[in-house]
């Protein structure tokens, strides 16, 4: 019973799952928790030269053996580095029942950094295996000692002894480690069993099933079962057995396979001999057909498609390339969730449990051979492309395979994937030098917007496999929005892989655990280690919503009717649902954040083909007219939403007045040789007459708010001239770039500033700044988009609401990954809530388009941070600076070769602004009942 209950536990096989005559016993965990202890000895670096116990699965560096590298370290340290080359010694015993005793048993490892030598019971159990991300296994049934114990022993050497190894694995720009980092386990066949199984299922229904034979006896059959998602036969294919058997049949009619419709089967195969079946092999398929047509596009099922994908690597901070199921389906929920359809996985086969998500979940993987930049020897490259395609053959998920990255091809290999692959799916080159193309495919890496443009005018298909760096806060989806419109509208437009999905930041256990990026080699990605969400993470997924809404304002005789673009291939925007809520904003001195759902609805879904455009009629109510705003949210026919758009109902000259309430008349103006005063309620400003700058800030307790410094011109120059005083207010004439700015103080305190000014130059930012010490904030609230930082070129992602953001001094790409940011560009900005230890203070606008820049922080780390930011430490802008890649500033024109929203800024003619300032919350019962807010009590 008990070995009963053992066999059923471990039913589960990655890869192919053999039913009634194949039995899994695991000999480690099943991935990084939980695990099993082996013994283990390392021979170098940490807790060497002793032996002890290791998980198994494992990085051995993360559990406190032997060194770190980065595969990169070589150029770091120059030509006298040598990589750790210690080896782990494991050691592990294990029973097998006597009753399997005439079964073939083999020994299978999913994985071993990097060559394994593996001994049962002190014998050989075969040649040595080179190559770290590739499932292997050893006959050892007759090295078994059956019903007592066996010992296992695998001496796992770091670096290899093939030198090509180490050049396509390890001379990499990732963190490379030791160990047995998948599993291990026992795999028990009937001594005639099926071997290998490939599947060949067109959308047209039509099948071809391959099955490789130990050995076959006169007689004895094959059969096929083909079953739908509900258990339903569909047809059996039967033929007689061979050592190689093609079962050739169809299905009428099948539900096809795509990234929008992940529709499954499963065939059963079964090798009968005399009437019983002696072995079954059961698996999950999907029918679809790949196509490049040459000079076209890349086809799914007859319909072209274009990538939205992304490069992952497997990896987690904490147990490095060792993974879990949950750690697999978070990363493939989160591709889905920034509205790609593709992944590339570089630069090795994932784990197999990540491939089978992306089969149920519906994403186009790009399986890619191991080589960076160097390419295994045929030699050794041979067996390892054989073990990738055998294990991964038969997911419909992946439609290419990729023979090695940016130079890391050997070309002799190419036509070994279709040795192994009956579909015959296309092998690709992902490289990074032009005139490379190959299968009618140019993937280049890191085209800029102008050269990405020339490439798509030519003759090859054209589809990235890396671009858009996005090292830090650079590159992502900066810039996305245009490459994307470049390839969704070019015929030879194939899409792209942005680099990269994750900062791959490992934990150092010999450095207190911090989180370790290798410097500026490896935070690449839109995604922290530990999947934190950037910026770019939010703003891909706007830009890549098949539901594409263009529209950024209501129109003045806006009726309910929105007009939509429908960017998916197969699906119509009749199978989405649209859902519309009319909002209220939260008031400024509100405690909370967020805001109000007044009335909400369905919208009809519009019958709107794939890639054709359309409208959405919003049935609204009569009155939609005296809410803050509108919301559509975007759903797909699984349930998962796509997009919210938000939209001001009301302008922001009438929402501000939700800041300052109602006029009740002028403060006091009063002026000495050096100075000039306004006062109203509680608020006392003065302005150094000479700068126009202020000084000083005081509220009704005397108490100095460091406010100062301001106003600054960010760009160009602007010297005050001279001062007057005008009917109340204070009017400052400049000399440069900006021309006047005038204040005046309401009597019950709050400040207007009016300023306008003109720049005849390109320009990073535009807009005044001031000053306050960073390391007094506390929080900052407003009523704007949020609550993400942006850019000039990476404007999406983020949406209108009431935000807060507690202080933080995060930054993309270093600890402590926390988004989102405090320090940033924020756009759409009606008013801003200013928390510090001072107090409150409130900064507004009447005007649309304010960007509110807050203290200092950097896209992209180099020798220079960049961009360069404007003076002082508040900035009330106009417009704001795009962000380039790590890559952007090694090709001509830098940032700006990235597109025209990558440009610098291009004003022209005058530019005005009114904002509006208070520098101390209300503090009697007059001023609660005039703003029709609690008592400052009642706020504290």
């Amino acid at each position: 019973m008990k070995r009963k209950l053992a066999v059923m536990l471990g039913m589960l096989l990655s890869g192919q799952t053999y039913a009634q005559s194949t039995l899994i016993q695991y000999l480690s965990g099943k991935d990084n928790h939980p695990t099993v202890q082996w013994d283990f000895y390392c021979t170098g670096g940490r807790n060497s030269g002793a032996w002890t116990k290791i998980a198994v699965p494992s990085c051995w560096e993360q559990q406190g053996f032997g060194s770190y590298n980065y595969g990169r370290d070589y150029k770091t340290y120059g030509k006298n580095f040598r990589f750790a080359d210690e080896q782990g010694l494991y050691k592990h015993t294990f029973q097998v029942p006597a009753t399997w005793k005439g079964q073939t048993i083999n020994i299978v490892f999913d994985g071993v950094m990097t060559d394994a030598e593996v001994k049962v019971n002190g014998v050989s159990a075969g040649a040595i295996h080179q190559g770290s991300f590739y499932r292997f296994r050893y006959n050892i049934s007759s090295l078994l000692k059956y019903g007592t114990a066996n010992t296992l022993e695998v001496t796992v050497s770091k670096m290899s002894a093939d030198a090509s190894v180490n050049n396509a694995e390890r001379l990499a720009d990732y963190w490379v480690f030791g160990g047995i980092f998948r599993p291990v386990f026992l795999e028990v066949l009937p001594a005639t069993h099926i071997r290998q199984v490939a599947i060949d299922a067109k959308a047209n229904g039509s099948l071809r099933l391959q099955a490789e034979l130990t050995e076959s006896k006169p007689g004895d059959v094959l059969l096929a079962t083909i079953t739908d998602k509900a258990g339903k036969k569909l047809t059996e294919i039967k033929a007689p057995a061979s050592s190689k058997t093609l079962l050739e049949g169809n299905v009428n009619n099948p539900a096809t396979w795509s990234a929008e419709t992940p529709e499954l089967y499963k065939y059963t195969l079964q090798l009968q001999r005399g009437g019983k079946t002696i072995h079954t092999v059961t698996e999950k398929f999907g029918f679809r057909t790949i196509e490049i047509r040459r000079q076209d596009g890349i086809y799914v099922n007859g319909v072209k498609v274009k990538m939205k994908g992304i490069n992952r690597h497997c990896f987690w901070p904490e147990t490095g390339r060792t993974l879990n199921d949950s750690i697999q389906l978070q990363d493939a929920l989160l591709i889905k969730e920034m509205n790609m359809n593709a992944v590339r996985c570089s630069h090795y086969p994932p784990d197999k449990r990540f491939l089978e998500y992306c089969d149920s979940l519906g994403i186009y993987v790009i399986d890619e051979l191991a080589g960076w930049q160097k390419a295994y020897s045929t030699k050794a490259g041979e067996p390892l492309v054989k073990e990738m395609v055998e294990r991964d053959v038969n997911h419909p998920s992946i439609i290419f395979w990729s023979n090695g990255n940016e130079g890391g091809h050997n070309k002799d290999l190419d036509d070994d994937f279709g040795k192994y692959d009956l579909s015959g799916r296309p092998v690709i080159h992902a490289h990074h030098r032009p005139g490379n193309q190959f299968n009618g495919i140019d993937c280049n890496h890191y085209e800029d917007y102008y050269s990405t443009k020339k490439i798509l005018e030519d003759t090859s298909i054209y589809m990235p496999t890396e671009f858009l760096h996005a090292q830090d806060d650079g590159g992502g989806a900066a810039a996305l929005k245009e490459f994307w419109d470049l390839h969704w509208n070019a015929k030879l437009g194939a899409g792209g892989f942005i680099w990269a999905m994750l900062d791959e930041g490992v934990v150092r256990r010999d450095q207190h655990n911090i989180i370790d990026v290798n410097g500026i080699n490896a935070p690449d990605g839109v995604l922290g280690p530990h999947r934190e969400k950037e910026g770019s993470f939010w703003a891909a997924r706007e830009i890549y919503s098949p539901v594409k809404i263009d529209m950024q304002q209501l129109p003045a005789n806006f009726s309910g009717e929105i007009p939509v673009e429908n960017r998916f291939n197969f699906t119509n925007l009749n199978k989405c649902s649209f859902k519309w809520e009319l909002r209220n904003y939260r008031k400024p001195f509100d405690a909370q954040s967020g805001n109000f759902i007044m009335k909400s609805g369905q919208a009809t879904a519009p019958d709107v083909a794939p890639v054709v455009k359309g409208s959405i009629q919003l049935p609204l109510p009569a009155d939609w007219k005296n809410y803050d705003a509108l919301s559509l949210t975007a759903t797909d026919p699984f349930g998962r939403d796509l997009y919210t758009w938000v939209w001001h109902v009301k302008p922001t000259s009438v929402l501000i007045k939700d800041l300052t309430g109602t006029t009740t008349g002028a403060g006091n103006v009063t002026t000495t040789d050096s100075s000039v005063t306004l006062t109203g309620g509680q608020v006392t400003v003065v302005f150094d007459r000479g700068t126009g700058m202020i000084k000083t800030v005081r509220n009704a307790a005397a108490d100095a708010l460091s406010f100062t410094g301001g106003p600054v011109f960010t760009s160009g120059k602007a010297t005050a001239e001279d001062m007057q005083v005008v009917a109340d207010t204070i009017v400052f004439h400049y000399n440069g770039d900006m021309k006047e700015v005038k204040w005046y103080m309401d009597n019950n305190g709050w400040l207007r500033m009016e300023y306008n000014w003109e720049l005849k130059r390109d320009a990073p930012f535009a807009g005044v700044s001031f000053n306050y010490p960073e390391q007094y904030m506390l929080s900052a609230k407003w009523l704007g988009k949020g609550p993400y930082r942006v850019w000039k070129n990476r404007l999406q992602g983020v949406t209108l609401d009431v935000w807060e953001n507690a202080y933080n001094n995060a930054s993309a790409g270093s600890a402590p990954w926390q988004f989102p940011e405090f320090k940033g560009y924020f756009s759409d900005v009606t008013w801003m809530e200013f928390n510090t230890v001072q107090g409150k203070f409130y900064a507004g606008t009447s005007d649309p388009g304010l960007y509110v820049r807050l203290f200092e922080f950097y896209g992209v780390k180099d020798v220079k941070p960049n961009p360069a930011l404007p003076q002082g430490d508040i900035s009330f802008l106009e417009t704001i600076p795009p962000v380039g890649t790590k890559l952007a500033f090694n090709i001509t024109n830098g940032t700006a070769a990235l597109g025209p929203a990558s440009e610098l800024n291009h004003p022209t003619g005058m530019h005005t602004r009114t904002l509006f300032f208070y520098f101390g919350l209300p503090k009697s019962t007059e001023k609660a009942q005039q703003f029709n807010r609690p008592k400052v009590n009642e706020l504290l």
